[in-house]
């Protein structure tokens, strides 16, 4: 018990530290090109901001639903990513923690924040100056559209991830594979460790 709580506490403390690093990035690279755009383009950088966050959470919930089995079948035939794909649903609880936490909750403040700018640039261009009735309006609208789209397309999204499950974990274990052969980055390393409940787990 007092292993598990560590593990836990020690994993916690590494996002945590992820998050600081990659939310301050993501937040200097989106001001920085932001910065001096016109509002349409805005517009369009804060709907790929959604969009990232929308991937993102399905990825993780995909990871949660997906099962080993299939992909232990791939994996004894050489498919390429099949080893992968079977480290990320062992690890299902990290991976889902840092797509779904990490990225869609920094991609959720983050198109908040740009979405502010995108308003007053839109407003200015109006020749509203900020904080008139107008602009409060327009910020209230964008806002709203952002958030619907958000919270619409994570809906979708975890539809489309639990039942595409072992498509979607096929295709990122793919792209794990290349960064680890053609980059030399190790995303997961195996630790056989296997996913709990796996051996009951039926896909539906």
């Amino acid at each position: 018990m007092k292993n598990s709580l560590k593990k836990s506490l020690n994993w916690s403390l590494i996002v945590a530290v992820i998050t600081l690093v990659l939310a301050a990035i993501f937040s200097i690279v989106s001001t920085a090109v932001l910065s001096g755009v016109s509002w349409g383009i805005g517009m369009m950088i804060v709907f790929f901001i959604v969009l990232t966050g929308v991937i993102s959470d399905t990825i993780g919930v995909a990871a949660t639903a997906a099962n080993e089995k299939p992909f232990h079948a791939m994996a004894a035939e050489k498919i390429p990513g099949a080893k992968q794909s079977v480290m990320i649903t062992r690890n299902a609880d990290r991976f889902s923690n840092f797509t779904n936490d990490v990225i869609g909750d920094i991609a959720g403040v983050i198109s908040g924040t740009a979405s502010a700018y995108v308003v007053i640039q839109l407003g200015l261009q109006m020749g509203y100056e900020e904080g008139s009735n107008v602009q409060f309006a327009i910020s209230v609208l964008f806002t709203s559209v952002v958030a619907a789209l958000t919270v619409g397309g994570k809906s979708v999204g975890k539809t489309v991830a639990i039942q595409f499950s072992t498509e979607i974990i096929d295709h990122v274990g793919r792209l794990f594979y290349f960064l680890e052969v053609k980059l030399k980055i190790t995303i997961f390393k195996d630790n056989k460790r296997k996913k709990k409940g796996n051996k009951n787990n039926k896909r539906k």
